[in-house]
């Protein structure tokens, strides 16, 4: 668990990565020892962009690999969601000031048996079929209102590339994510 000051810290990173890379501003260097040990620690975790006026997903990055510290990772991350996330043009400078910034911090993945152990709205799911995989986050869940089989077939379809029903020869993981925003800070729901 992440305290509110561990969050606040990625979230300042995350901002401060992106503006440097979309508006030029100044890159700041981060004082490692400085840096709480949690956010020290190589753990996966993913990056989501959202326009503030409608909510709408921008950009999104991440990577459940656990080898690079965290607070690396975020900074990595932000700036591919920014620049290289291939359904959206890059982030523009006139997109900054609209730009919400969401940090998912993972769990390790566990192979489940059966669907009956997910649980919509606390794990995410992976998808994997031979060289094919595709991920959805915890709170796709929460905020699309899908019921078990339509997150497993969207997923298997449109991020896998297996097709609808692609998910049932498949092995599935569950994962959970830690999430927290911008949003939520300026909210003071942190």
């Amino acid at each position: 668990m992440l305290s509110k000051e561990d969050k606040l810290s990625l979230l300042t990173i995350a901002r401060d990565s992106l503006n440097y890379k979309i508006a030029g501003n100044i890159d700041k260097t981060i004082d490692e020892s400085a840096v709480p040990l949690i956010l020290q620690q190589a753990t996966g975790a993913f990056v989501s962009l959202h326009c503030i006026s409608d909510g709408k997903l921008r950009g999104c990055m991440g990577s459940f690999k656990a080898v690079t510290p965290l607070h690396k990772l975020i900074k990595e991350m932000v700036i591919s969601a920014a620049t290289r996330d291939y359904r959206f043009s890059p982030l523009s400078e006139d997109e900054l000031k609209d730009t919400d910034i969401e940090i998912s911090v993972l769990s390790p993945m566990k192979e489940i048996e059966t669907i009956d152990e997910i649980e919509l709205g606390k794990h995410g799911i992976y998808i994997s079929k031979d060289h094919h995989s595709g991920t959805f986050l915890p709170q796709v869940a929460l905020t699309t209102g899908w019921d078990i089989e339509e997150f497993l077939g969207r997923c298997a379809r449109d991020k896998a590339g297996i097709g609808w029903e692609g998910w049932k020869e498949a092995t599935i993981y569950t994962y959970e994510a830690e999430v927290f925003s911008e949003k939520e800070m300026k909210l003071g729901l942190l």
